[in-house]
């Protein structure tokens, strides 16, 4: 488990960077995001990553069933190749309303004064099973770094993905790329090497 006051810092940092991007897309919110989505979208399945701690904190689990973020994401892989994940993106973008920057401010705001007086060891109900907090939001913080990196790619603006997020980000791609022995080739592409397969991913 990583220490949770580090834990904290990443996600927060995160959010942040996220805060900060929302806010310069201006009129730009049906320009296209990622795949399917639009920006608008993008921003909605990325404002999640913030609302799931709000929601999951609120279902307390009664045990750990998941041990950590790499379980979780093992765990997830049929559900997020799944149709709902990107109808779900349009949904929560619509919910953020007439100035969605403002509405993903406010969530930030909010969501991190609650993550601000846990202390890691709570239990909450993930779509994947029970988890203690302290695991689970560093798949929060991972989400929050690819996506704001995905906007800031659309928005032509730069990935400055911050050092405390990245670093958590990083770990869980790591984990996951030992976890399914994919650890060489990723080693050989991120050193100059060899490349990866286009549809290559940890995910």
């Amino acid at each position: 488990m990583l220490p949770w006051d580090d834990s904290r810092q990443a996600f927060a940092d995160a959010a942040g960077w996220f805060v900060r991007t929302a806010a310069l897309v201006g009129d730009q919110w049906d320009r296209p995001g990622l795949g399917e989505w639009d920006v608008r979208a993008l921003v909605g399945h990325t404002s999640r990553s913030l609302l799931t701690v709000e929601e999951y904190l609120a279902r307390p689990a009664v045990a750990v069933e998941v041990g950590s973020a790499a379980d979780y994401y093992w765990a997830i892989r049929a559900v997020a190749a799944g149709p709902g994940v990107a109808e779900r993106g349009r949904a929560a973008g619509a919910v953020l309303g007439a100035d969605p920057a403002t509405a993903v401010a406010e969530i930030a705001v909010r969501v991190l004064a609650i993550v601000d007086a846990q202390d890691g060891d709570a239990l909450v109900t993930t779509i994947a099973g029970g988890m203690r907090l302290a695991d689970y939001l560093p798949t929060r913080t991972f989400e929050l770094a690819v996506h704001t990196a995905d906007l800031a790619t659309a928005l032509g603006v730069p990935v400055d993905v911050p050092a405390t997020a990245a670093t958590q980000a990083l770990r869980v791609v790591a984990d996951l790329a030992i976890g399914d022995g994919v650890a060489g080739p990723l080693l050989l592409a991120a050193t100059g090497r060899a490349g990866l397969p286009a549809d290559f991913s940890v995910l």
